[in-house]
């Protein structure tokens, strides 16, 4: 049952997922393409700076599409093939939830092994280290977290779903008119402030996001 809903998955997500894929490779190397013609530690952490906010927007938008194909044809059928099959629904959604998550290893694979040949190809200066493997995991952890919160989402209805978006944009249009009568106040920066404090699983995506550090 497993390995045919894995099957599934990937036929529904390979399109997308190819993308993603060859996204995630190409963002460590290009995060040191520069790396050669500054030479200066400081110089080469700006440049590597620059790119880290693109890992952790990467992850999240890997797992939220992970999700919501994971149950996009079961919201069209209306959980008809669901429900047909001869297995309880919460084992049925741990299949779901895994195959995603075997699916996320694509790119997440890629991504280390472009921090590799990213790290291997470009002069570091002496003071400053490659984290390939620490990368790779925090993109791993962060592209799992997201999956999940998503994954949780778009198992319920379309109006669970519209009904946590209505609640997103509420927050942005509250803040848009708390600028607009000149508040300092930002309701959504205190809500991201409070689910990425430390300890909670949404701090991975906090943080400096760099392939070389010191």
């Amino acid at each position: 049952m497993f390995r045919v809903i894995l099957y599934t998955q990937w036929k529904w997500t390979r399109l997308a997922l190819l993308p993603g894929v060859i996204i995630a490779f190409s963002l460590p190397v290009l995060s040191v393409q520069r790396a050669g013609e500054l030479g200066y530690a400081a110089w080469v952490l700006q440049s590597v700076g620059g790119w880290a906010v693109w890992f952790p927007a990467l992850a999240a938008a890997l797992g939220l599409l992970m999700a919501v194909t994971a149950w996009r044809e079961d919201h069209r059928g209306g959980h008809v093939y669901a429900l047909s099959l001869p297995i309880e629904r919460w084992r049925y959604a741990l299949f779901r939830f895994a195959a995603g998550a075997v699916l996320l290893a694509a790119p997440i694979v890629a991504l280390w092994v472009g921090s590799l040949v990213a790290t291997a190809a470009a002069p570091i200066p002496p003071t400053l280290r490659a984290y390939p493997n620490t990368l790779a995991l925090r993109f791993g952890l962060a592209a799992l977290v997201a999956y999940g919160v998503f994954f949780a989402i778009s198992a319920g209805s379309a109006r669970t779903a519209a009904f946590v978006l209505g609640g997103v944009a509420a927050l942005i249009a509250f803040d848009v008119l708390l600028q607009a009568a000149g508040a300092e106040l930002s309701v959504s920066r205190e809500v991201w402030a409070w689910l990425t404090r430390t300890p909670g699983p949404m701090t991975v995506f906090t943080g400096r996001w760099m392939l070389i550090d010191v």
